[in-house]
């Protein structure tokens, strides 16, 4: 981004953060893909399953394909309460996989939407032990608030259903977490195409997370190069402001003094 753009830098933790593309390492054809779409990515945070982590097997386990500099961010999928959360996350702090956790407690397999309630009890808990804690929630200002002064390090509200791709259905009440919320935002689950990343993004979100658009993709490194882009422009459209908008028409130039008129 040029420099006559000013923006504030996103924080996370003690980390700053350039890149404001997460991206998750579930549903990839193969494992040796990853590297090459998270270099694609620009990204610099990734999110794995800890249940996908299996280091008793001699074949290669997801860790091997994610470059060192890029940050961990072990989730607690699988998790149904607070404190089967909190155990996967003492699990994959003892396995070296750091002190970041994303939050995700579902107890609705139909539709699986995150339990706000079990989520700000462990985000509470693990806070207090010093984990930086990244809770996935339902959009919803209370919760977000309550996850606030639990001592969570961002909020991340859902767009639609996790893996549906089905885009930001959620846009209103993610409008009022973008207002009335000071943590960092990261829109999380449903975002199927750049397109919806750059609507996030221009909103006043300050970062996505995408998986399943990317990993489904035919082509998820074009894909993956596709979204790096789609933030970027949507963050650079919010800083500059978008353009006013019309009930009618308006010329852009005007329409008197052609031809002698």
């Amino acid at each position: 981004m040029d420099n006559f753009i000013k923006d504030k830098d996103l924080v996370i933790g003690t980390r700053k953060l350039n890149s404001r593309l997460l991206i998750g390492t579930g549903k990839y054809p193969s494992k040796s893909m990853i590297s090459k779409v998270i270099e694609k990515s620009h990204t610099e945070v990734v999110t794995m399953a800890l249940r996908r982590i299996d280091t008793s097997k001699k074949e290669r386990n997801i860790l091997d394909y994610i470059p060192k500099n890029i940050q961990l961010l072990p989730n607690t999928s699988g998790a149904r309460n607070a404190e089967e959360a909190i155990r996967i996350a003492k699990i994959a702090k003892e396995m070296g996989c750091g002190n970041w956790i994303k939050l995700e407690i579902i107890d609705d397999n139909k539709h699986l939407l995150p339990n706000n309630y079990q989520t700000i009890k462990a985000t509470e808990t693990l806070s207090k032990l010093g984990f930086v804690v990244l809770p996935y929630m339902s959009p919803d200002l209370s919760s977000a608030r309550s996850l606030v002064n639990a001592g969570a390090s961002t909020i991340m509200p859902l767009g639609s259903p996790i893996g549906s791709n089905r885009g930001i259905r959620t846009e209103e009440m993610i409008r009022i977490l973008i207002e009335e919320i000071d943590i960092p935002l990261i829109v999380d689950a449903g975002i199927g195409k750049p397109s919806d990343a750059a609507y996030a993004m221009e909103m006043g979100a300050d970062a996505v997370l995408v998986n399943t658009a990317i990993a489904t993709s035919n082509n998820p490194i074009n894909m993956a190069e596709a979204f790096s882009m789609a933030v970027e422009a949507g963050r650079i459209a919010y800083v500059s402001k978008l353009g006013r908008t019309l009930e009618r028409a308006e010329a852009s130039s005007p329409l008197t003094g052609f031809l002698g008129e």
